[in-house]
């Protein structure tokens, strides 16, 4: 099984090419241009997670947004983000399966939309990946251990693979800093 990682697409949100300073001219070429990234890597059965800001979604543009989850290959395991909530009452049938967080056992991953301090089994050097910051915690998130912002604005506007995930967290410190200043608590 294929398993990819992303976050913060904001599809249909015109004001998050302004906020992010995101390459595009208009809504619809970023829409366009994340699905056909997307529909490049995850294959139809594939797995992915999206940590959370999947879609700008009200009354209007509903059936846009709708279309464009028909239109993403992969069954989509979507993290609660802070703009999630409309498009889950909305749409929430079309993903695979909604949460605040997700664990993968298998591959020690634990999956937020938030970034967090500290996270189950971190005191074992698991992993973290988060969205919410658009780039903006990549310092911090480098030294502060197994985690990382998987946000769409720092992999070229598409999906991480999971073995993408596995090479940059090898070059990411132990959380045996984490654990010491855990300890103490």
């Amino acid at each position: 099984m294929e398993i990819y990682f992303t976050s913060d697409t904001h599809f249909c949100h015109s004001n998050i090419i302004m906020y992010c300073n995101r390459a595009y001219s208009n809504v619809e070429e970023m829409n366009e241009d994340m699905i056909q990234n997307w529909n490049k890597v995850v294959r139809p059965n594939s797995h992915v997670y999206h940590l959370g800001d999947f879609a700008f979604t009200n009354k209007k543009n509903v059936k846009k947004v709708g279309e464009i989850i028909d239109r993403l290959n992969g069954k989509i395991h979507l993290c609660i983000g802070s703009h999630d909530e409309k498009t889950i009452k909305l749409l929430g049938h079309k993903f695979y399966k909604i949460a605040e967080s997700f664990y993968l056992k298998s591959h020690d991953i634990f999956m937020s939309h938030y970034m967090h301090y500290v996270w189950p089994q971190s005191h074992y050097n698991s992993q973290h990946l988060f969205g919410h910051s658009h780039g903006r915690l990549n310092s911090k998130a480098e030294v502060h251990g197994k985690c990382m912002d998987v946000g769409v604005e720092n992999h070229y506007y598409t999906p991480w693979s999971l073995s993408e995930i596995k090479d940059q967290m090898k070059i990411r410190p132990n959380n045996f800093n984490l654990v010491q200043d855990y300890k103490h608590v």
